[in-house]
């Protein structure tokens, strides 16, 4: 099973200008790389390595291996919009949009990712710091730090390349870890459902609900600073709308690795596996008033449903994903499904054997059994190999 763990880089000022400069000459150099790809049409890595590698080392005095690594970045590039353009990601053949993404090179962002393997870049995890190749020399002795549990992981797991990044004036490297995964619960006794929802970000079998009231303030809060912000247009207002927009996707992403975690700790006690809802489409399917779609939009529910599913898969809990429609309409008792057993947002009351609940507890029930029946059908826990932890 592959993680992903981001570390944060203490440099030096005079460390961080030496990073700066490996960056954008890294990224100038695949740059160039990319427009004589474009135009020899040679975008296999030893194909263009014939044509580029001699003047990128002498051009911007590059090593070896950060030469190699800036050739397969061009590469890697133009496979992925390769494939954009057969999925039709940038419409259909012939459209504008389409012309303008085939018919021009690659440019690569001056702060863009750099990869490091470990030629370029070595650890000391007790000292807590790294040694790590510049177009200045190489640097020893960087500082970095993070939270205690994924520095064990990254002591005990790494393998292969880091990814050098910037973000925001900070500095992070990205490293992908290899860590075994536990024994899969290939008999659970049964399901926890999560229903997810606008007022409660997700609400559990077991009555659990996570995020009301003070989340639901604060997100109210922060779309209606951003909206003050975007309507004023200046300089300093689209700043500050860009700070505070990082900060909203932190506390989300913080959040959701709280839930996840609290759900996936729930199941693994109990020998249960977790039901989830397909969320292909949910923003499509939902028919809600204006101010609930932008409620809905701002939540990066797949995020949550890739946090479960792979601290799920990290724990051996199994993992199935069901059909969530008419969840909400559903008695988890009788099963009549009509649209007037939801007379209020929180409630549901059955109009055939009087059954009343909150509205959200009983949805979850109701993915619940469907997990089941899934499970008993013969699905597989799913999860995703890779995954950022941090």
């Amino acid at each position: 099973m592959k993680l992903v763990v981001r570390v944060k880089l203490l440099p030096t000022p005079v460390q961080a200008a030496a990073l700066e400069a490996t960056l954008h000459a890294c990224n100038q150099a695949a740059t160039w790389a990319a427009g004589v790809a474009f135009e020899e049409n040679a975008r296999r890595p030893l194909e263009l390595r014939k044509h580029t590698y001699a003047e990128i080392r002498e051009r911007w005095r590059l090593g070896a291996q950060a030469a190699q690594h800036a050739i397969k970045k061009t590469c890697d590039a133009y496979t992925t919009l390769k494939a954009n353009l057969r999925n039709g990601r940038y419409g259909r053949p012939g459209s504008r949009r389409h012309t303008r993404a085939s018919g021009k090179p690659v440019v690569f962002r001056p702060q863009a990712a750099q990869p490091y393997d470990d030629r370029m870049l070595s650890w000391q995890h007790q000292a807590r710091t790294v040694s790590i190749w510049t177009t200045a020399g190489r640097l020893k002795n960087v500082a970095f730090t993070g939270q205690a549990e994924q520095l064990e992981v990254l002591a005990a797991h790494r393998r292969g390349e880091s990814d050098l990044v910037c973000q925001g004036g900070k500095w992070f490297l990205i490293a992908t870890c290899d860590i075994d995964e536990a024994t899969a619960n290939t008999h659970p006794v049964g399901f926890v459902g999560v229903d997810l929802g606008i007022v409660n970000i997700a609400v559990t079998s077991d009555g659990a609900r996570h995020c009301g009231r003070r989340v639901r303030r604060k997100r109210e809060q922060d779309r209606d600073l951003r909206s003050k912000l975007q309507k004023k247009q200046t300089k300093s207002a689209k700043r500050r709308a860009k700070k505070y927009a990082g900060r909203e996707a932190r506390r989300a992403k913080d959040i959701n690795h709280k839930i996840s975690k609290r759900i996936v700790a729930e199941a693994e006690r109990t020998g249960r596996g977790i039901a989830l809802e397909t969320l292909t489409g949910i923003r499509e399917r939902a028919r809600l008033r204006k101010p609930q779609r932008t409620t809905l939009h701002s939540w990066p529910f797949a995020q949550l449903g890739s946090f479960i599913a792979y601290k799920a898969k990290r724990a051996g809990v199994p993992v199935v994903n069901v059909d969530p429609a008419y969840t909400s309409q559903e008695c988890s008792q009788c099963h009549h499904t009509a649209r007037g057993n939801r007379p209020a947002q929180a409630v549901f009351s059955c109009r055939v054997c009087g059954f009343v609940d909150h509205a959200d507890h009983n949805a979850s029930h109701n993915i619940r059994q469907r997990g089941w029946m899934v499970w008993v059908c013969g699905a597989q826990s799913t999860a995703p190999e890779l995954t950022l932890i941090a």
